[in-house]
């Protein structure tokens, strides 16, 4: 069996161009977590952009001031972590929280509430 697609001459496809690498993910109820917040501190002006990645031992969402620097956070599920699959790391790779409870560990970066009279 060749490499070659002769249909295309000169296109070469390799034999499991198909099969996609196994990827970790957030699920419906753990994005609508994440995206929850995000909305309130966008809503805040905390927060103005995110980028999810899809990696194949952890899945990444990071949430920016501005676009062009770097994250000021990363959620992180990493399902074969033993202290917990969930992480909040801030931008100089410090672990901020680290748990099983998604809920938990986003709170570490609610913001308290301020106190008005």
């Amino acid at each position: 069996m060749s490499d070659v697609d002769t249909s295309y001459p000169g296109t070469v496809v390799p034999l499991n161009a198909g099969a996609a690498q196994p990827k970790v993910s957030f699920d419906r109820r753990e994005l609508q977590q994440i995206l929850q917040l995000y909305g309130r501190m966008v809503a805040a002006g905390e927060w103005r952009d995110y980028a999810m990645d899809f990696l194949k031992t952890k899945a990444v969402f990071a949430i920016f001031r501005r676009s062009s620097e770097m994250p000021l956070y990363r959620v992180e599920k990493m399902p074969d972590a033993k202290q917990g699959p969930y992480a909040v790391i801030n931008t100089a790779g410090l672990v901020l929280k680290r748990g099983h409870d998604l809920k938990r560990v986003l709170a570490v970066l609610e913001k308290p509430l301020k106190v008005v009279q």
